[in-house]
């Protein structure tokens, strides 16, 4: 049996890697650990908070008492750590809190990992999950790949870059045994509404403005939470340690192209006018220190470990569409209060 530690389970991508983790390992034992804050809801996983291989613990990882007493008392065979403040407009207004969580956060879970196993490392493993914006911004061609030079330019970007480089330091001072993967901008169901694709999905669904910053040109690669999901087990499970992978959707998509798209699949799925919901979208003063474009090239771990995207964008983003409107319950639930306050501080 193992025992497996996954951070900021209750979260957007966590919750689809340990609902993954529970139903497909369930000789693992698999330990959720989440502080539950805007962003982290038990909702996201309640359809396996009975498995017999699943516990979820409410704990902060700026609390390195209680990592500490975890790992002695649970004997972890491997950390997933997804636990992180994750959304750029956030850092920019409160840049310490992304770095006491994605800084500090992860340094404490290091030196609970450290100190539990000593220079005994036999069969654990160390998983840092990251994120394509510590390489900064790309011109109009190019790909970002695991050799790429560090160059963030949010505090977001930069509280992830410290992470990373406190994991590699762990890794070559102490031996600690990590594996690290940096990602494209993700999708998909249970995705909190801060971010591009649920914000303007609840928008359309109640006629709300669409505030695309700047000119819109801003180009992303996008990839399906699900197909994350699955790469991030391959690499917990077959990736090489002491190794960076990174997860592209090979997609690339300027904001505004998006969004239109976006307004087209809705206005049928809602049976609007064609061109109902375009009549939304609302240019909004730019975000400062903008990155123009990211774009992931994936091609390690498909020659390593095999992956690729299995669901094309179309595909997926019907589907996340879909899930979205048939639960406006979840939506109404994490729209409420402290984030309607944020809403209109941002975008007013």
């Amino acid at each position: 049996m193992k025992s497996i530690l996954i951070t900021g389970g209750a979260g957007f991508i966590g919750s689809h890697v340990v609902r993954r983790f529970v139903k497909k390992y369930p000789e693992y034992q698999i330990y959720n650990l989440d502080s539950l804050t805007y962003a982290g809801n038990l909702e996201n996983i309640s359809d396996i908070e009975q498995e017999p291989n699943y516990t979820f613990i409410k704990a902060d990882i700026t609390d390195a008492t209680v990592l500490s007493a975890l790992f002695k008392e649970h004997d972890f065979d491997g950390v997933i750590h997804l636990a992180a403040e994750s959304h750029v407009d956030r850092s920019i207004a409160n840049p310490q809190v992304f770095v006491n969580t994605n800084v500090t956060g992860t340094l404490n879970l290091l030196n609970a990992f450290k100190d539990a196993y000593g220079e005994n490392f036999e069969g654990k493993r160390f998983y840092h999950i990251s994120t394509d914006e510590v390489y900064g911004t790309l011109g109009e061609n190019g790909l970002f790949t695991e050799t790429t030079p560090y160059a963030p330019n949010s505090p977001y970007s930069a509280s992830k870059a410290a992470s990373d480089h406190f994991v590699r330091a762990y890794g070559e001072t102490y031996g600690l045994p990590y594996v690290l993967t940096n990602c494209s901008n993700n999708y998909g169901p249970n995705h909190f509404p801060e971010k591009l694709i649920p914000l303007f999905i609840n928008n359309i669904i109640q006629n709300k403005p669409l505030p695309v910053y700047g000119d819109g040109n801003y180009t992303r690669d996008w990839l399906f939470v699900l197909d994350h999901a699955i790469a991030i087990d391959l690499v917990f499970h077959k990736g090489r340690n002491h190794e960076t992978y990174n997860i592209g959707g090979f997609n690339e998509w300027k904001n505004i192209d998006l969004v239109k798209l976006l307004c087209g699949i809705m206005d049928e799925k809602l049976g609007r006018l064609s061109g109902d919901s375009e009549k939304l979208i609302t240019y909004v003063k730019d975000r400062p220190g903008h990155d123009l474009r990211y774009a992931i090239d994936a091609t390690k771990i498909n020659r390593e470990l095999g992956w690729a995207p299995t669901v094309t964008f179309e595909e997926g983003l019907n589907f996340t569409i879909d899930w979205f409107l048939n639960n406006k319950d979840w939506l109404k639930n994490v729209t409420s209060g402290a984030y309607l306050n944020y809403y209109n501080k941002q975008y007013s």
